[in-house]
């Protein structure tokens, strides 16, 4: 799981993501919105989170069967496509925001990481979504979703 990524995996990843962003439909939107505003520097609260999670959870339940369902068909477990994630959004130099962990952490009564910092890419990382950009960017919402 250590294992370095590669541009194959990111290649894969892509392709989940678009059954994800089918599956997610018009819900799609609220997530997407929610990164557009961490991205210029706003921080969301919890009011913000409980929205983008009410308009997605419907949906929510489509996009992890399609996403499994790409997993299954791209010959990638939930752990390795969780790294390449992470990688991909690193070199796109989005947050580390897992709503899905903010959704269990509330459900558990505990106060959810509202972190949004941003790890710094390596020039290796910036490399492997060369010519996936803007792809990738379109659906980092499905990431914030955990997907």
């Amino acid at each position: 799981m250590n294992a370095p990524v590669t541009r194959v995996e990111v290649e894969r990843l892509v392709r989940v993501r678009r059954d994800v962003r089918r599956a997610l439909g018009d819900s799609f939107t609220a997530a997407q919105q929610l990164l557009n505003d961490m991205n210029s520097g706003q921080n969301p609260n919890i009011m913000q989170i409980l929205g983008v999670l009410n308009e997605t959870g419907q949906s929510v339940g489509k996009a992890r069967a399609a996403q499994l369902a790409g997993l299954t068909r791209e010959g990638m477990s939930q752990a390795r496509y969780a790294v390449v994630r992470n990688t991909v959004n690193r070199a796109l130099g989005l947050p580390a925001f897992d709503l899905g962990k903010i959704a269990t952490d509330l459900q558990q009564g505990q106060l959810p990481d509202l972190n949004r910092d941003v790890q710094l890419a390596t020039p290796q990382d910036k490399a492997l979504v060369k010519g996936f950009e803007t792809e990738l960017r379109a659906t980092a919402a499905a990431g914030l979703l955990g997907m």
